[in-house]
């Protein structure tokens, strides 16, 4: 029995550091974060870029190869500040790497127009992978931000979030329809590029082709706290089937010099039904 008690130690130690999160080092100024099944690749010589976002071997965010349509990003709102292409030093200079144990750490350069630096803390959990982006006002001046997460993924899959179908701006752009109180697309192709805006409800789903559930948790905001022209979830749908853009915005906030923001978003990713009820309901299980 003596024998029997120390085998299931062991082997209940062995199970607690299998599924313990951890965070590796890979080539090129990569790495690797791992949480059970799930794993998620950050570039830090590409912006702090999330390359890639995985259940087992199943990818759920664009590998395209085409500029500006793969992983996913992060910028400043509103993007009137800077219009196009997006700001350099936040979106694909090399970031700064701090590693530990429990979270690894990306900082942006200065971008020398904007004077914003931005920091991005990874921390693989049991619920998920949480990202918390962080942008410091270095200027001279009081000025007002918000945070903008663009993640791209395939154009064939389930697009859902919990706001009236009719709140969607502008309407019939993109075929959103009403069911279980939520608002679903499910992809289509057409030769030109279209983007909506919507006041949701603090998350944001998408469901590939291959029934894997993609769920993004962040802050949500009150009525007039987005940026000008800017909301809380937006979805942007590219010409042809090549990637779409999920993307979730913080509020617009007052930052005096030195002051920063910071906004949490949490990364699910679990294997689901193309069946919108159970989708409904798993998503009440997440979020809750």
């Amino acid at each position: 029995m003596k024998n029997l008690i120390t085998l299931l130690m062991l082997f209940g130690v062995v199970a607690v550091q299998a599924t313990e999160p951890v965070i590796r080092s890979l080539e090129g100024g990569k790495y690797q974060l791992e949480t059970g099944p799930v794993t998620m690749t950050v570039d830090g010589a590409m912006g702090g870029r999330i390359l890639s976002f995985r259940h087992g071997d199943r990818e759920v965010v664009s590998q395209s190869t085409f500029p500006e349509s793969f992983g996913s990003t992060f910028w400043t709102s509103p993007q009137s500040e800077w219009n196009w292409p997006p700001v350099p030093e936040y979106d694909k200079m090399p970031y700064t790497v701090e590693r530990s144990d429990r979270v690894l750490v990306m900082t942006s350069h200065l971008s020398p127009k904007h004077y914003y630096r931005i920091r991005k803390e990874f921390r693989p959990e049991a619920r998920g992978i949480a990202i918390t982006y962080i942008i410091t006002n270095e200027s001279a001046e009081t000025r007002r931000v918000a945070p903008w997460e663009i993640t791209r993924v395939p154009n064939e899959g389930l697009i859902f979030f919990d706001t009236p179908t009719e709140s969607i701006s502008p309407t019939d752009l993109i075929a959103f329809t009403a069911k279980h109180d939520l608002a679903w697309y499910r992809t289509d192709v057409r030769d030109d590029n279209r983007k909506v805006n919507a006041d949701g409800h603090g998350w944001l789903a998408y469901l590939t082709a291959e029934n894997l559930l993609f769920v993004k948790q962040f802050p949500d905001l009150n009525a007039g706290q987005a940026a000008p022209n800017e909301a809380e979830i937006q979805v942007y749908v590219n010409r042809g089937k090549t990637f779409i853009e999920i993307e979730n915005q913080g509020a617009y906030t007052k930052l005096a010099p030195g002051e920063s923001l910071s906004y949490t978003v949490i990364w699910n990713l679990q294997p689901a039904q193309d069946d919108p009820k159970q989708l409904a309901a798993t998503i009440k299980n997440i979020i809750n």
